[in-house]
Order: structure tokens, then sequence, then C-alpha cells
């Protein structure tokens, strides 16, 4: 059974790029998010197996303290994806506990292996 991810990226061309890997990866893009406000609506509506979520995010909420909602609200695995480095966003990204962390850029490999570890830990991500 395809698992269903949101995808949570305010840069459009990553947002396409990322639904086509995952395809092809065997996931489905079960919805898309540019905002952290967008993906709590998309996550309780949609209710999403996995989420990749980008750490900057336009708005006035990044994509840490939408991560941090997700998590409580609904109990999804979130996997931050960014290209950011700094200290004080790693920091604050693992107060979060993600259950994986891509750097971009990223590749399928990259991608597949974030999935699988997360997708394949029941006893950190309770049933919903």
């Amino acid at each position: 059974m395809k698992k269903n991810v949101l995808v949570v990226e305010d840069d459009e061309i990553i947002q396409q790029v990322l639904e086509w890997r995952l395809n092809t990866l065997g996931y489905t893009v079960c919805a898309k998010a540019a905002t952290a406000e967008d993906a709590i609506v998309c996550a309780r509506e949609k209710k999403p197996d996995i989420v990749l979520m980008d750490i900057n995010l336009k708005g006035n909420t990044d994509g840490i303290d939408a991560a941090a909602m997700i998590k409580k609200l609904f109990q999804l695995p979130v996997i931050f994806l960014t290209a950011s480095s700094r200290e004080e966003d790693l920091e604050r990204a693992k107060m979060v506990q993600p259950d994986g962390f891509i750097v971009k850029p990223f590749n399928d490999t990259d991608i597949r292996v974030a999935l699988t570890l997360a997708l394949s830990n029941p006893g950190q991500n309770p049933p919903r």
C-alpha cells in the first residue's frame, strides 16, 4: 500500500521535484503546503502517513513550530528538509525530535532512506 506524504515547501519548483521523486519511489503526495498554517490544515484534513517539512517557510511561523504542532496534535512523523545549517535552527529542530533530516540538495536515496526509517519505527509513531 502506498504511503501518503504531506510536502511542506514554499519553493514551488522544489515542491514539484519532490512530488515527482516521491511518486517515482512509490509514495503518494496527498497534499502540498507552502506555509506552516496550511501544513497544519492539510495534516488535519488529509491525514498523511508522514510529513516532509522545510524548516524555513514564508510567513509568521516556520517549519520547526509547524512540525511541533503537527507532532503534538496528530502524532505524525515529521522529516525536516532544509538547506539551513545555522546552529540555532538545528538546536530548535532537535527539540521537536524529528523522525529524520534531509539536507538540500538531496537525491532519491536521501529521500528513500529517510522515509523508510521514519515509517518503519512504529513505536515512535503511534496509530492515529
